[in-house]
């Protein structure tokens, strides 16, 4: 368990001033008497006995010393299962206490202030916050989040990736909020920037290469290990956390984005400057802004691009969703180009559907155009087509088949009616209609519909209504023209001028 420097302070008090012993200090700070006894050792004050009671793990004291000073990291029980080979039979707490006491402490490192010129030095790097449910999909959610190193002004967004395409986002979206760009851009070794690396010798990503040339900035990673070269951003990190993110509440990404940005505008960039509490962050970054390089004349081609094999279904596979393009495309290889508001699908220069991006998962985002094409062109297509329909609205629905199936019911006539009654009652409702009906092992449509009623007649609602005509009902629909009834009179012997009139006498 770990001490507060509070509580560590009180312990060594009350045991060189206040003489207290060891059981009193436990006894009144509520703590365990060897957690206090640890305390003591650990600050070398502890008054030993005149007579110390031998303990079992005495004579495996030096292996243990000698050990540790090879590995200190060594765990207490891999360390207890070699003692025990070696003859020990002392229970593994009593053991793991004798080793936390002897363990060697790493010496405390000091580190030097470090100061940066106006507009030389931005650093970077990525938070998680939890996640984002968002349909059947769990997203991350990420902060992206760049600083200033000079005047400590904060640029926040969020994002449900880390990939580079966002990485790059963030970097356009600082330097346009900054108006310039920093000299200096210092980040970890995250695969968006850093490929590789041995020491001191770096690959970079070509991609932030060829950005980082784009706006001139210098892209330096830090070294291995070493999170407290880029502090500014760790420390940014840690006051975002407790000042704006704690307790917030948000409808979406885009109303936490929102957020994010009047909060660094106003009370982010109002709070003191750390190198002169005189001013403000927003007079120091005013001081700073006239430092920063000037943007880049053109803009950066951000988005995703992704190489993606098509099957034997006109759809891609994208980020968990699949998205619909012509079926004249199947079985080959399409590129994706995707942004944090649409998907391209593109075969060499030809664009070949655009689509909304989803961040749900399992979903199929289509164009009506595409499926209705390749139903016209293969015949029995419209009944698989329904069959797939169902089964993304209510899962359900395949198990129901299945046991109709295995009663010998007309799986054509099933899927209709339950397509209709999706139409006219929804998926959700469907879903659990059909659940009703198995539990019941009724796989019929006919207790779907008396399952969907009962529900409707709970929540005292009124009965759905069909808002499409049949295919027969439409073509019954039509304008019937009255025809005169003069026409028909030619047909009358007595009018025909070629027959004979008769003589009436």
């Amino acid at each position: 368990m770990a001490i507060a420097p509070e509580l560590r302070a009180q312990i060594l008090r009350y045991y060189q001033v206040e003489h207290w012993r060891v059981g009193t200090i436990a006894k009144q700070l509520g703590l365990h008497h060897k957690t206090v006894r640890r305390v003591l050792e650990q600050a070398c004050v502890m008054r030993c006995a005149l007579s110390p009671r031998p303990s079992g793990v005495d004579a495996y004291l030096p292996f243990v010393l000698e050990t540790l000073t090879k590995f200190p990291t060594l765990a207490a029980s891999r360390l207890h299962a070699m003692v025990c080979e070696r003859g020990y039979v002392g229970g593994a707490d009593y053991f793991r206490h004798i080793v936390a006491r002897h363990r060697p402490r790493p010496a405390a490192e000091a580190y030097l202030r470090l100061r940066t010129l106006p507009g030389e030095q931005a650093q970077v790097d990525w938070a998680h916050m939890g996640h984002l449910t968002i349909g059947r999909a769990k997203r991350p959610l990420m902060a992206f989040v760049m600083v200033l190193s000079y005047s400590r002004r904060i640029f926040l967004r969020f994002s449900l990736n880390a990939r580079m395409d966002s990485f790059l986002r963030g970097h356009v979206l600082a330097f346009c909020a900054w108006s310039g760009v920093p000299r200096i851009v210092l980040s970890d070794n995250l695969k968006s920037a850093v490929l590789e690396r041995y020491g001191d010798a770096i690959r970079f990503n070509p991609e932030m290469l060829a950005f980082a040339a784009h706006n001139r900035f210098e892209p330096r990673p830090v070294a291995v290990a070493r999170g407290n070269e880029k502090g500014r951003v760790e420390r940014s990190i840690q006051y975002i956390r407790s000042a704006f993110f704690a307790a917030r509440e948000f409808k979406d990404l885009d109303d936490l984005n929102a957020q994010a940005l009047r909060w660094c505008d106003a009370e982010a960039r109002a709070r003191r400057w750390p190198q002169d509490d005189r001013l403000t962050v927003q007079q120091a970054f005013e001081h700073e802004q006239a430092s920063l390089m000037a943007l880049p004349e053109s803009d950066w081609d951000l988005g995703e691009r992704l190489a993606v094999k098509v099957g034997k279904t006109p759809y891609v596979r994208f980020d968990l969703n699949d998205y619909s393009i012509p079926h004249t495309h199947v079985q080959r290889t399409l590129t994706v180009m995707a942004d944090a508001q649409r998907v391209r699908v593109l075969d060499a220069e030809q664009v070949l559907a655009t689509h909304q991006r989803s961040y749900d998962r399992g979903a199929q985002i289509e164009q009506e155009i595409h499926i209705q094409a390749l139903i016209d062109r293969k015949r029995g297509a419209r009944q698989h087509r329904a069959t797939d329909r169902l089964a993304h609205a209510a899962p359900a629905v395949p198990e129901l088949l299945r046991a109709a199936a295995a009663k010998g019911h007309n799986l054509g006539s099933i899927t209709a009616a339950l397509s209709r009654l999706l139409d006219r009652y929804g998926a959700a409702p469907l879903q659990a209609a059909v659940i009703e009906a198995l539990a019941r092992d009724v796989p019929h449509p006919n207790a779907v519909r008396l399952a969907l009623e009962r529900s409707r007649e709970q929540r005292q609602q009124l009965p759905p209504v069909a808002t499409e005509l049949s295919e027969r009902a439409r073509s019954m629909d039509a304008t019937v023209r009255h025809h005169e009834l003069d026409t028909y009179d030619v047909l009358h012997p007595d009018n025909d001028p070629d027959t004979p009139s008769k003589d009436p006498s």
